[in-house]
């Protein structure tokens, strides 16, 4: 049998390419190189496709700590720090608000009851009044320091606090009418020296106050247990010397509590009290001036 002459038909070839090589081979003119054939992907290095990189997976990055999606915060720089010192200068300013209106009214009924005659001898030989504004002084001081609800709740606590100034303003205008004009003015001197270079110390101190809580409770039972047994004592025989000792350990017993008092609302020891018990911040240390005030004028002596 003879070979053809003529090459074979192009039936072969890939419908979808023309021009492509026929399925079985390459051989034809304007097709693919008869050879070498390009070779199969992944079929070896380096003839063949080089081996794809293994996936890299995504790390997360580290902006630091504080980071929100926005910004960078530092730890030791951040916005909560600026917060609270903002909350504890508001709440320093509201305490010293609430005592100097406490001190104005209490200034008013000491100066009707020293300065107005009549007043002043009616509270003295009207002695029920005074031991009923006693009374309501107690109810409204324990209440407010015992009571955390009435303590913190608007308006009760407002109410129960100007219940309690008018009291104590009362006492101590009372108090005030039993000595004479000249004394009431030289104590309130003396005591508004004493409670600013207090307060002025303690601003300026690195001495804690409130590291001593034990020793300022014992000192406040031996004032209490003194006072109970001077009283008992005074009540049987004035001795003018006991009473003389007694007021001026309250004068310097209660000048001690308003330096305690005072570093527990500036916040900045070891011991501090809520921004949300300026009440109380207020009544201790309104309490504590007036104290002040009470022992002085004793010292004084100079009655009516």
């Amino acid at each position: 049998m003879s070979n053809p002459s003529a090459p074979p038909p192009y039936d072969d070839r890939n419908p979808l390419y023309p021009g492509s090589p026929p399925q079985g081979g390459y051989g034809q003119p304007g097709g693919y190189p008869p050879y070498p054939a390009y070779p199969q992907p992944g079929y070896g290095h380096p003839a063949g496709y080089p081996q794809p990189m293994p996936p890299i997976h995504p790390m997360p990055m580290n902006y630091g700590p504080g980071y929100d999606g926005e910004r960078a915060v530092s730890d030791s720089f951040g916005p909560g720090e600026w917060d609270d010192r903002k909350v504890r200068h508001a709440f320093i300013r509201k305490v010293y608000t609430i005592i100097s209106i406490q001190l104005l009214i209490t200034v008013a009924i000491i100066a009707v009851f020293t300065f107005v005659t009549p007043v002043g001898e009616f509270v003295r030989k009207n002695v029920a009044v005074y031991y009923v504004s006693y009374v309501v002084f107690i109810v409204t001081y324990m209440t407010l320091i015992c009571c955390q609800g009435p303590r913190r709740r608007f308006p009760w606590n407002i109410i129960l606090l100007t219940l309690f100034t008018l009291a104590m303003g009362f006492m101590t205008g009372t108090i005030s009418s039993m000595y004479s004009t000249k004394a009431v003015i030289i104590a309130m001197i003396i005591t508004a020296v004493v409670s600013i270079s207090v307060t002025v110390f303690c601003f300026q101190t690195k001495v804690d106050f409130t590291s001593c809580t034990g020793l300022f409770c014992v000192l406040g039972i031996v004032m209490m247990v003194t006072g109970i047994v001077t009283a008992i004592v005074l009540s049987f025989k004035y001795m003018y010397w006991l009473h003389m000792v007694y007021a001026a350990l309250g004068a310097i017993c209660f000048t001690l509590f308003l330096a305690y008092d005072t570093q527990l609302v500036l916040g900045n020891r070891k011991h501090t009290i809520s921004p949300e018990d300026y009440i109380t911040g207020a009544l201790q240390i309104y309490t504590d001036i007036i104290y002040i005030f009470t022992f002085v004028l004793q010292l004084l002596g100079d009655r009516n």
